[in-house]
């Protein structure tokens, strides 16, 4: 922007924060276009509570009259052959095929009979964590490799309460390891395309391993969805001069990886050899939690590119819509909707197979729509190139670029669809890597956005198979401590409630919104105040946000889940420790450990 000249949602932004108190008691809030509901009381006999104040311990906090417990951590065996975790070797390749992944993300809990099966994504490894008795906190050799591969993908374990405390079942034969090494199917229209053909697999139709995997869904007929993500992240080549194809730079696909190494054992990976490879992931895989002997399938029709989680709803003609965040600066958002109606009992798997994708226009006004990624808009060959390159397909019809949507959640008892756009840097000061704009306005009010903010559309007539929406902004993180300007956030933002990087995203049966944070967690500078990541409960009627429980040392709180009877809230803890110092959850001198833990009310009570 031109020097000394600030933009109008900066002048408005600080007029109107300079009257946070009077606004916070009367009308509704504005900042620019965006729209902010006041805080008020939570709607009477939801989720009464005492907020749990910020801090920055080692352990997990929840409010007085609750309680927590782990289910199950990294390298815990699943089948009693199985190792128990070994703090010092951290564990082998061999060992890892029989355990609970590491990184545990989004999750979905599923039932058989009485039986209870949650299937967990396993994200990452943190490789000075897995690797932290190495030298370099490298892979060192094929069994480490084995070890760091084996840890990725996803986890369904049956669990069950005994005495009150939920654990892992040992043998059950729900108990399932899908890792980067598993065989699965393409569907969709890429399947067969020349971009995913390689030498393993000439015919483009099947492929090994999923990884990466963030967010969650699941579908009405009870399948789970594992959403790929920062996939980039694997990939090196053996010659140092490849010249990459263009394409890459837009996924991040590089001459190195991030340390894996995983091509020094499986040359797939490397793409010097194998080019196509890369085109192969970055996609959503459906699994049957219930069946173990079900083979994952890579839907292509919902798009390639770096997933969050998948939110899937049915229009008001039954037919099935799924919302998506695209997780990196100044990307896109989109929706999928299927050709076919779903009918409980009926054929479900052209459902997400055969359909339309689209990606999302905001304006500055409060209006949007969702524009067709068709052949003839984008200018692609065909739908299955427009499934390979999507991001390349939203570029071309000129989508909104967004402050990194990630978790996207919608509203059980109303129309409405919330998404939580974590941060941005860049905004306003850099393009995306595709050469996109990234202006400052609309859903992305802030200039270099180090708090993140949570927008919430409408589809027309409230049916998710509309194009046009109505949007406003539901919060604005910030904090209201060190600043008074833009950066304090929205009037529902509050010393006692601060957060940033809104990330994990979720509605209950009773209509409220639970909101899991991945940011900074120095709890000084512009963070002071905020302590660890948090999970937090608001009020899509009223705007009041109120802290449930705050994590330990260094850990993103993302995943989430219900027992059947709504007497217990599962949540994700994932690299606890991350930067070496923490040692949740066994406290002492233990190697920190992701865990899904477990969390009721001392009276036995339900949570909705």
């Amino acid at each position: 922007m031109p020097a000394g000249k600030e933009p109008e949602f900066t002048k408005l932004a600080e007029r109107a924060l300079t009257r946070r108190e009077a606004l916070m008691s009367t009308a509704a809030f504005v900042i620019g276009t965006a729209t902010f509901l006041p805080s008020q009381a939570f709607a009477a006999g939801r989720h009464d509570f005492t907020a749990v104040a910020a801090n920055t311990l080692d352990t997990v906090t929840v409010p007085k009259g609750f309680s927590w417990h782990v289910v199950a951590s990294w390298g815990d065996p699943l089948w009693s052959d199985g190792e128990a975790f070994d703090h010092e070797s951290r564990g082998t390749g061999a060992s890892q095929e029989r355990a609970f992944g590491d990184n545990n993300d989004g999750m979905e809990l599923f039932r058989s009979g009485d039986r209870n099966i949650l299937a967990v994504n396993n994200e990452f490894v943190n490789l000075g964590v897995l690797y932290g008795n190495r030298s370099l906190s490298r892979p060192v050799g094929a069994d480490d490799i084995l070890k760091g591969k084996a840890a990725h993908g996803i986890s369904v374990i049956e669990i069950a309460e005994r005495d009150g405390k939920w654990g892992v079942v040992l043998d059950s034969p729900f108990n399932r390891r899908i890792t980067a090494d598993t065989p699965m199917e393409i569907t969709g229209p890429a399947r067969g395309h020349a971009l995913l053909k390689t030498a393993a697999d000439p015919a483009g139709t099947r492929v090994l391993g999923t990884f990466n995997n963030c967010g969650s869904g699941r579908t009405p007929w009870g399948t789970y969805l594992t959403c790929e993500e920062n996939f980039n992240g694997y990939f090196s080549a053996s010659d140092p001069n490849e010249q990459l194809n263009p394409v890459f730079k837009r996924y991040g696909v590089k001459h190195a990886d991030r340390g894996f190494r995983w091509a020094a054992t499986d040359e797939r990976f490397d793409i010097s050899k194998h080019p196509n490879e890369p085109n192969r992931h970055g996609y959503i895989v459906e699994i049957d939690p219930l069946d173990p002997s079900s083979s994952p399938k890579k839907r292509t029709a919902l798009g390639r590119f770096k997933h969050e989680n998948a939110e899937v709803v049915l229009a008001d003609d039954g037919r099935v819509v799924v919302y998506m965040g695209d997780d990196e600066r100044g990307e896109f958002l989109y929706k999928y909707v299927s050709d076919d109606r779903y009918s409980a009992g009926g054929e479900t798997e052209k459902l997400l197979v055969s359909g339309t994708l689209y990606t999302a226009q905001f304006d500055d006004h409060g209006k949007g729509k969702w524009v067709e990624l068709s052949p003839a808009a984008t200018g692609m060959a065909d739908r299955a190139e427009i499934c390979i390159h999507t991001r390349l397909a939203a570029s071309a019809v000129k989508a909104t670029t967004m402050d990194r949507p990630e978790w996207v959640a919608a509203n059980p008892l109303s129309p409405e669809v919330y998404c939580c756009l974590t941060n941005n840097k860049h905004r306003g000061r850099r393009k995306n890597k595709g050469g996109d704009a990234m202006p400052v306005g609309g859903p992305n009010p802030r200039e270099a956005n180090n708090y993140g903010q949570i927008v919430r559309w409408r589809p027309e007539n409230g049916d998710h198979g509309a194009l046009n929406f109505t949007w406003d902004l539901f919060v604005v993180a910030g904090n209201p401590v060190v600043h008074t300007d833009a950066r304090a956030g929205s009037a529902n933002m509050t010393p006692h409630n601060m957060f940033n990087a809104p990330d994990g995203l979720a509605f209950d049966s009773t209509g409220m919104l639970w909101i899991q944070t991945d940011g900074k967690y120095t709890d000084e500078g512009d963070f002071a105040g905020h302590g660890h990541n948090q999970m937090l409960v608001g009020d899509p009627v009223t705007g009041e946000i109120k802290r449930f429980m705050v994590g330990p040392k260094q850990c993103e709180v993302t995943g989430i889940a219900w027992s059947f009877d709504r007497r217990t809230l599962f949540v994700g803890i994932q690299h606890p420790g991350g930067k070496g110092d923490g040692h949740f959850p066994g406290g002492g001198n233990t190697v920190p450990r992701s865990s899904v833990i477990a969390i009721t009310k001392d009276d036995g009570g339900t949570f909705s």
